[in-house]
C-alpha cells in the first residue's frame, strides 16, 4: 500500500497563502491529496484599536474558515507577528509539525520578499523539512522522525517583486483561472485584515491586488486563455528526496509551464 500523498501550504500571516498558493493549493487538493495548511503568525499585531487577544482570535477564526473552504487540516500557529525568528524554539516547533504532517509537497513563500516574517518562515520550512528524518533532533513536542520524500516549491513573492522591487521570475506557471473562484471565496474569510492593510500599508483592495498579480503571472506563461497563475521556483531535491523530481508538474500536468534555466554542462 502507497503512502498517503499531503500537499503542506505553510506561510507566515493568515491571508498569506491565499494570496500565493490557494489555487495549486485547491488543485492538489482535488488531485488526491490531504490539504494542510498553516500560518506560523498568530496575527498578534494586525489592527490598531483591538486588544491582542481579541485580534488574535479572530484571525485564527478566520484563517480556520478560509481552511474549511477547500477542506484542508489546518494547523496551529506557533508565534506572534515579527517575531519569526530564525531561532532553535520555533524551529524545533516547525519539525515537529513536519513531522506530524508528512507532507509529499511542501508550498511554502519565497526566500526573498519584502519582509522579514515571510523569508523567515520559509528558513525554517526548509530547515525542518531537512531535518525531518533526524532522529536526535529533537523537536517540540517530541514526533519521530519520518523520512518520507518531500519537495518544496516557493511561491511568488508578494506583488511579484522581492524587497529590492525587482520581478522575481517564476520557472513554474500553474493555470489557477479555474480556481480563483475558490482563491477569493478563501482570502474573502479575512475581513479584518482588509480594513488593517489600508491603513499600515496602503493596499486598500486585496482581493483586486491578488486578482492583478496572478494576472501578471499568467502573462508570463504565454498560454492563450490563462487569466490567472501562480508561480513557484522549485527547492533543489537534496537532502529532501531520494529522486530528483518535478512532482507537481507530474501530477498538475498541462496546468503547468515550465520555464526552467537550462542546466550547465
Amino acid at each position: 500500500m502507497s503512502e498517503k500523498r499531503t500537499v503542506f501550504a505553510v506561510a507566515a500571516h493568515p491571508d498569506d497563502i491565499e494570496f500565493n498558493m490557494a489555487g495549486t493549493l485547491s488543485l492538489l487538493a482535488k488531485a488526491g491529496f490531504e490539504p494542510h495548511m498553516m500560518n506560523l503568525s498568530r496575527s498578534s499585531l494586525d489592527s490598531n484599536e483591538l486588544a491582542e487577544p481579541e485580534i488574535t482570535r479572530i484571525r485564527r477564526q478566520e484563517a480556520e474558515r478560509s481552511a474549511e473552504v477547500i477542506g484542508a487540516i489546518y494547523q496551529p500557529p506557533i508565534a506572534d507577528d515579527l517575531l519569526i525568528l530564525y531561532e532553535e524554539r520555533l524551529l524545533r516547533q516547525m519539525v515537529a509539525v513536519v513531522r506530524e504532517v508528512r507532507p509529499t509537497i511542501v508550498l511554502l513563500p519565497s526566500l526573498n520578499d519584502y519582509m522579514e516574517d515571510h523569508t523567515n518562515t520559509a528558513r525554517l520550512v526548509v530547515t525542518a523539512c531537512f531535518s525531518r528524518a533526524m532522529r536526535h533532533f529533537r523537536s517540540i513536542p517530541p514526533r519521530e522522525a519520518s523520512d518520507q520524500d518531500t519537495y518544496l516549491y516557493h511561491a511568488q513573492p508578494h506583488l511579484n517583486r522581492d524587497g529590492m522591487r525587482e520581478f522575481v521570475v517564476p520557472s513554474l506557471r500553474v493555470n489557477v483561472t479555474g480556481e480563483m473562484e475558490t482563491k477569493l471565496k478563501m482570502l474573502d474569510c479575512h475581513e479584518s485584515q482588509r480594513q488593517w492593510l489600508d491603513e499600515t500599508q496602503g493596499l486598500d483592495d486585496t482581493l483586486e491586488s491578488m486578482r492583478r498579480s496572478g494576472a501578471e503571472v499568467a502573462r508570463l506563461s504565454g498560454q492563450p486563455g490563462w487569466e490567472f497563475a501562480e508561480g513557484f521556483r522549485q527547492h533543489s531535491h537534496v537532502g529532501f528526496s531520494a529522486v530528483d523530481r518535478d512532482l507537481l508538474t507530474e501530477v498538475l500536468g498541462d496546468r503547468i509551464v515550465s520555464r526552467r534555466p537550462e542546466s550547465v554542462p
